[in-house]
């Protein structure tokens, strides 16, 4: 979908849809959003604002929040008297859309940097009015650095949701101390002499690695005329996604074989209907490249907290291939989705026309006509050899809409 965020259903599952600014990923969610992995999970401080009567933060100022884990003091053992009654805690009422359905618990994500500002607006402009301007689904904006007060005010005028501002702390953010940094620049310099794209930029290596969301300058075609968060639940889907394609070899050499380790080691975690042939042609002896763009992406927060994706991204982290290569997000989250969930979770929306950079997808026929599509509906990457898109289809083919 052309928006992001985190949804969850009423037994407390969360589903994020990301737009990306630049990309929520494979550390920085595991840090943030893991049960095992508490000190990133605290910086965004939501919970520490007060709810208005529609279960929204009450205050208009914007939100830049470190904790390191001293910040937080644990709450007092609490003993129940059985002997009282308990008292009801009151809960907000259910939000609504403009048309009166129930929203799910969703949070539009996106990293971005100050100078990005012209096309955080153009994003976030192009979202509202596509989709959210009839459901009202807040914002979350994070950046490694303090967000200026002409970003905060020309993004805020956008969007009638909450609106918040988070700063990454930068422990979360920069590359470990224990990692070999002459082996790591080594190896930037390899990818740069082979001609990989943002190969020597720190900046994009820190982003592949730390976040999936949003991103700016980012078009988004057609209208969306459903609410695909409630999609995503109402379906048990846990992951998302509009464009598929092979990755860079070269920035992956010896991922594959540390997924064959984890796997040889945790073999439990396998989901007994996975996906495993979208990955592999020769049942997990060599990996075929194809993984799902993270660009756009929708995920169940549950399974990114879950314990097969946290040991997961542990034990990639504990290789140092995210600093050593280049493993990004989208390879990351796609493995671990085609092997630890269910491959009927996974879910192609064919429907939402996107583009970003170089890759745009856009649907054809009534799909196309009926969201006011402003694309061609022959210019896709669907169609290109490098996409894995049809591949997809041709395996799980049930598992998309609008096709």
């Amino acid at each position: 979908m052309a928006f992001s965020g985190v949804f969850s259903t009423p037994s407390g599952r969360r589903i994020f849809l990301l737009v990306i600014c630049a990309i929520v990923s494979a550390h920085f969610m595991a840090s943030y959003f893991s049960d095992d992995y508490h000190p990133v999970r605290h910086f965004i401080g939501l919970s520490q604002r007060p709810l208005n009567q529609d279960g929204y933060p009450t205050s208009s100022e914007h939100l830049a929040v470190t904790l390191s884990s001293a910040d937080i003091s644990l709450p007092p053992t609490l003993v129940l008297d059985e002997t009282v009654a308990p008292t009801a805690v009151p809960q907000p009422p259910p939000r609504l859309a403009s048309d009166g359905s129930v929203l799910v618990n969703a949070t539009f994500i996106m990293l971005c940097k100050n100078d990005e500002l012209e096309g955080v607006i153009s994003s976030v402009r192009q979202i509202q009015d596509r989709f959210n301007r009839k459901y009202g689904y807040p914002w979350v904006f994070l950046n490694d650095q303090p967000f200026t007060e002409e970003f905060k005010e020309r993004v805020t005028v956008l969007a009638d949701s909450p609106v918040s501002f988070g700063l990454i702390p930068s422990e979360h953010w920069n590359q470990p101390d224990w990692i070999d940094e002459e082996k790591a620049s080594a190896g930037r310099s390899k990818m740069m002499s082979q001609g990989i794209i943002y190969a020597g930029c720190l900046i994009d290596l820190k982003t592949a690695r730390n976040l999936t969301g949003y991103r700016p300058n980012v078009q988004y075609f057609c209208d969306v005329n459903y609410d695909p968060f409630k999609f995503m639940q109402d379906n048990n889907k846990v992951y998302g996604f509009t464009i598929s394609l092979v990755e860079w070899v070269q920035t992956i050499p010896s991922l594959w074989e540390t997924v064959k380790e984890f796997v040889g080691q945790n073999y439990d975690y396998l989901h007994p209907n996975n996906a495993l042939e979208f990955l592999s042609e020769d049942n997990g002896k060599h990996y075929n490249l194809c993984h799902f763009w993270s660009n756009f992406e929708i995920a169940d927060m549950d399974f990114w907290r879950g314990e097969a994706y946290t040991k997961f991204f542990q034990f990639l982290e504990e290789k140092g291939g995210f600093y050593y290569e280049r493993w990004g997000d989208a390879p990351v989250h796609s493995i671990a989705v085609a092997l630890f969930a269910g491959k009927d979770q996974i879910h192609f929306f064919n429907e939402i026309g996107y583009r970003h950079e170089y890759f745009q997808h856009c649907p054809s026929g009534p799909s196309w006509s009926e969201g006011h599509c402003g694309c061609n509906p022959r210019d896709t990457f669907d169609n290109n050899p490098n996409s894995c898109t049809n591949k997809y289809l041709k395996l799980f083919g049930n598992n998309t809409t609008a096709v």
